[in-house]
């Protein structure tokens, strides 16, 4: 069972004490990322998150990294679609002068235009890099074919242009607007005092107010035929990314949608690593993710394969496809399959950060934690129907969305354009 509490300010917070840890892990949410941005300033989560660490009333950049440091802890952040989170890991002692750093950066971010104009320069380079390395680009092409013109079919980073556009003023605004008590969590997981966590807490946020609603804008979902996005360059691999349309976080079949990508593409014992890379040779990379978001989800095939071998390496991957949709898993796999899901989730559980991201990501997303009890539970009533089923239910022609890099020819692309489920 977990420890949570809702402060008066709808602040809420979610801990799971460890006793036989030595380290506790800390992470603060907010309800805000890719998707609850205008066009206009796309990229407005990810450039706040980066100047958070530059600086808050109390501590300088340098002041946090070595208070951390200093101590054997690790300090992060990171921006997704949905979430931004700000998290340290540190031996379990130092527990309140983490506190103590992150949420001031996250209540009182200094936010100087020196630090806003070199983080600028920062950001524009790394939405440079990502554009120079197919093998991450071609999923931003993806997502632009799954909900062209929408939030979550654009890039976290944003581009150069909206970048630009960002200044001091939007920025202490969103962050005004954004970061507010009923848009956080603060989630902790290790050898800690939960009542002593929770005092400290309230002390910290009890002055803070705001009791507007962070709002995303809906997912639009209206494909009726395949799509294909080829974007052209000279390297000596064609980076591919097939997608679909999948479920969101909390729909009854998520976890036999986990179950078909690690019997399709999660680990070396997987069909498509078998038939794809071990039986022919066509790829390296080869595997599949699944996303889940608040409203839709996704389901990806991602491979890098020889230039003269793609249609080869597209054609055995919508064979195992196909296969899925008609015939059931092998009784021996199927069990496999679960045996691999819910001995990483054993595993992850055991590590204080792991632990703390699980529950802080469904408290922020769902307001709700699961047992690992409970997954055990749901995972052990799966059948190999429902995983056909979701694999009929996802693995349709007018939901298939292929992007490609690499140096292909006209005739490549016609011949690729001519694939089918």
């Amino acid at each position: 069972m977990y420890e949570k509490a809702i402060l008066n300010n709808g602040l809420r917070i979610v801990a799971h004490p460890m006793t036989a840890m030595q380290s506790v892990a800390l992470g603060i949410w907010i309800n805000v990322g890719g998707r609850y941005e205008s066009h206009e300033f796309k990229g407005i989560s990810h450039y706040l998150e980066h100047l958070l660490f530059k600086g808050s009333s109390k501590y300088c950049c340098r002041k946090i990294k070595e208070s951390i440091e200093g101590v054997g802890g690790a300090l992060n952040g990171f921006t997704s679609e949905e979430l931004t989170c700000y998290l340290v890991k540190i031996p379990a002692r130092h527990l309140e002068l983490a506190l103590g750093i992150l949420s001031d950066m996250v209540i009182n971010p200094l936010l100087t235009q020196e630090d806003i104009d070199k983080e600028r320069s920062v950001i524009i380079e790394e939405i440079k890099m990502y554009k120079d390395h197919p093998q991450s680009y071609v999923h931003e092409l993806l997502d632009e074919l799954l909900w062209p013109e929408q939030p979550l079919g654009m890039s976290i980073a944003g581009t150069t242009d909206s970048v630009n556009r960002i200044n001091r003023k939007n920025l202490a605004l969103y962050q005004g607007h954004h970061y507010t008590p009923l848009n956080m969590v603060v989630s902790a997981c290790g050898r800690l005092n939960y009542s002593r966590l929770k005092k400290r807490i309230e002390n910290i946020f009890r002055d803070i107010s705001g009791r507007s609603r962070n709002v995303f804008v809906a997912a639009e979902e209206k494909q009726l035929e395949p799509q294909f996005k080829i974007f052209f360059k000279d390297t000596e691999q064609t980076h591919l990314a097939l997608g679909f349309h999948g479920f969101m976080r909390d729909h009854p079949l998520r976890h036999a949608m986990a179950i078909l990508h690690i019997i399709l593409g999660a680990n070396m014992s997987s069909r498509l690593f078998n038939e794809v890379r071990e039986k022919r040779g066509l790829a390296y990379e080869i595997g599949t993710q699944v996303k889940h978001f608040q409203d839709t989800g996704s389901f990806l095939v991602h491979a890098g394969v020889d230039n003269t071998k793609t249609t080869d390496a597209l054609t055995v991957i919508l064979g195992e496809l196909a296969n899925i949709k008609r015939n059931l898993a092998g009784i021996d796999e199927f069990r496999r399959a679960k045996e691999f899901y819910l001995g990483q989730l054993r595993l992850s559980l055991e590590d204080t950060m792991d632990h703390m991201l699980w529950i802080g990501e469904s408290s922020a997303t769902l307001n709700k934690t699961y047992s690992l009890a409970a997954v055990v539970g749901e995972i052990e009533k799966l059948k190999r129907d429902d995983v056909r089923r979701v694999a009929r239910m996802i693995f349709r022609e007018s939901n298939f969305n292929l992007a490609l890099i690499g140096p292909l020819g006209g005739a490549e692309e016609r011949m690729l354009k001519g694939l089918s489920l």
